[in-house]
């Protein structure tokens, strides 16, 4: 018997699946295809995202004052960030190995791919190759700390958490102290299994 938690998560599953169906035709309409995880424009797609394309110098004409001088802030920020990667990438590395947890692929997270898109300048693409490294690595960083949450406290909170976790919801529930030991060795192997 399933529970409704159980039945919620799976039309949660079922409405990412037709998300990324959705997601698929679009493609189409851009005229681009994934190959081996590699991008492939056609032509006719090339062409136009070329002739889209606005260039640096009239881009940095048009941009805002504000934007320019803050640009410093945001950048200063990949030294915190390839610390966390590489303090985190250790920490899986080594713990999860030990717990048995499986590990979490980077590739499965950090995705920089915006780059090749033709209406892009330089700048422009030097952003979006930051702004997926960080936000990648943040998702990274996020399943991690999940499958840890997962293996030593699997246990919701008493108040609301804006957008849990995918496996929040498979938590046990707060106060539940005669559930808590079997539910906790119930997650681990869950966990494992992923």
């Amino acid at each position: 018997m399933t529970s409704r938690i159980d039945q919620i998560l799976a039309r949660i599953d079922a409405l990412h699946d037709e998300l990324e169906i959705e997601i698929a035709r679009r493609r189409e309409t851009f005229r681009y295809r994934l190959e081996q995880g590699r991008v492939k424009f056609e032509a006719d797609a090339r062409a136009r995202n070329a002739r889209a394309k606005i260039g640096l110098a009239a881009f940095l004409a048009r941009a805002n004052p504000w934007h320019i001088a803050t640009a410093p802030f945001i950048y200063a920020l990949i030294v915190p960030f390839a610390l966390l990667d590489l303090f985190v990438s250790v920490y899986q590395a080594v713990c999860f190995r030990a717990y048995g947890i499986p590990r979490v692929r980077r590739g499965d997270h950090i995705r920089i791919d915006r780059h090749h898109l033709g209406y892009l300048n330089g700048m422009q693409k030097l952003n979006c190759v930051y702004c997926g490294y960080c936000n990648g690595l943040l998702s990274y960083v996020s399943e991690i700390a999940s499958r840890t949450e997962a293996f030593w406290c699997p246990i919701k909170h008493a108040a609301r958490v804006k957008a849990p976790h995918a496996r929040y919801a498979q938590f046990l529930d707060y106060g539940d102290a005669d559930g808590f030991q079997n539910g906790l060795e119930a997650s681990r192997e869950a966990l494992k299994k992923d």
